[in-house]
């Protein structure tokens, strides 16, 4: 039986202080690039001020207030959405046991769009701030676990109905997010800038938006490797997993709850972006190998850099207007995805077959 742990290609301790360092100085290049410029130095200056730490740079009233209050939070919750997504995807990816598994395509974030959206629509907050990200919590769990059940098959999930069932659930959940919009939106402020949220935005993240997602995806981001164990014996196979004592229903509802907690929130702070899931851990596993215990905290600091860098390119690339973030990353995924479904076709076998 072929190991579920070959050797990586890339050494871990190099590639994370790479990544580590990679993601910090794509925040730092994110908070000073936009319509007015930060130097470097500057943006430096004005983080370490607020630690009590001074250092010699020019810096002006306008650059801090610019900083601390506009594009800070943004960068913060981008890195968080990012680093959630990220993490999904490696869960349910290991969870389904195929890479081609993310939390967009088998409808984990439209389902939790959908949480998002009910809640917008009725005006409801008994939660206070963080009614909106529990309520995308709710409908990714109930899409996620949806999903699981439609497609096992004897006891083993079927890649290919996974695939159609998460496409079905997607275009139900967009039809009934629409169906929504169209009836309560037209007196609800909040349903007002749905169209662009349903896309993936981060245009308004303020420090509120982080203070409610943050701890959200930092519960999921620590209680995620928890699981890496149990998900590298299921790699084997659900049986083999049983006989080394793993309790598989168990593991897969803790992942599946873990996921949509993490898309959950994400969706909740910046709407439906999808693609992250999907290419950071695949990227990670190709370098690093399968180990979940490096997976996933390799796709945490891999997800906050490719959206923090995805969405400098929305505000910058189409200046004075700002795209979606959504549509950044569907760019890049889309083509990805397809390359990737073009190099697995024995995963899609049962569907041409009559």
């Amino acid at each position: 039986m072929m190991s579920p742990l070959p050797r990586t290609m890339f050494p871990s301790g190099v590639f994370f202080l790479t990544l580590s360092v990679l993601c910090l100085g794509t925040m730092l290049l994110s908070i000073g690039i936009g319509a007015i410029a930060i130097p470097p130095l500057a943006t430096i200056a004005i983080l370490l001020q607020q630690i009590g730490i001074s250092i010699e740079a020019p810096t002006t009233v306008q650059q801090e207030s610019l900083l601390l209050i506009v594009r800070l939070p943004r960068v913060l919750v981008s890195a968080l959405v990012g680093a959630g997504l990220a993490v999904a995807g490696a869960l349910l990816q290991g969870v389904f046991r195929n890479p081609l598994v993310d939390p967009g395509l088998i409808g984990v974030n439209s389902g939790a769009a959908f949480g998002a959206v009910v809640v917008l629509a009725l005006g409801v907050t008994p939660l206070g701030m963080f009614t909106l990200p529990i309520a995308s919590f709710v409908g990714g769990v109930a899409t996620t676990l949806l999903v699981y059940r439609l497609s096992l098959r004897q006891g083993y999930i079927d890649v290919m109905t996974m695939l159609l069932v998460g496409l079905a659930l997607n275009a139900i959940l967009v039809g009934l997010t629409g169906i929504l919009t169209f009836t309560r939106g037209g007196g609800n402020p909040a349903m007002g800038t749905l169209s662009f949220w349903t896309m993936g935005s981060l245009t308004g993240s303020l420090w509120q938006t982080v203070i409610s997602v943050a701890p959200l995806i930092l519960v999921g981001s620590l209680l995620a490797p928890t699981l890496a164990r149990a998900l590298n014996m299921l790699a084997l196979g659900e049986q083999e997993a049983r006989h080394l004592g793993v309790q598989t229903e168990q593991v897969t509802r803790r992942a599946v709850v873990v996921a949509a907690l993490l898309a959950g929130a994400s969706v909740a702070a910046a709407g439906a972006i999808g693609f992250i899931g999907l290419i950071v851990p695949h990227l990670v596993r190709l370098i690093l190998g399968p180990d979940h215990r490096r997976v996933i905290p390799a796709s945490m600091l891999g997800g906050a850099t490719l959206l923090t860098l995805a969405d400098l390119l929305a505000r910058t690339v189409a200046a004075p207007l700002e795209m979606p973030v959504g549509l950044v990353t569907a760019c890049i995924g889309g083509p990805f995805f397809l390359v990737l479904i073009l190099r697995t076709p024995a995963s899609f076998g049962s569907f041409f077959r009559a």
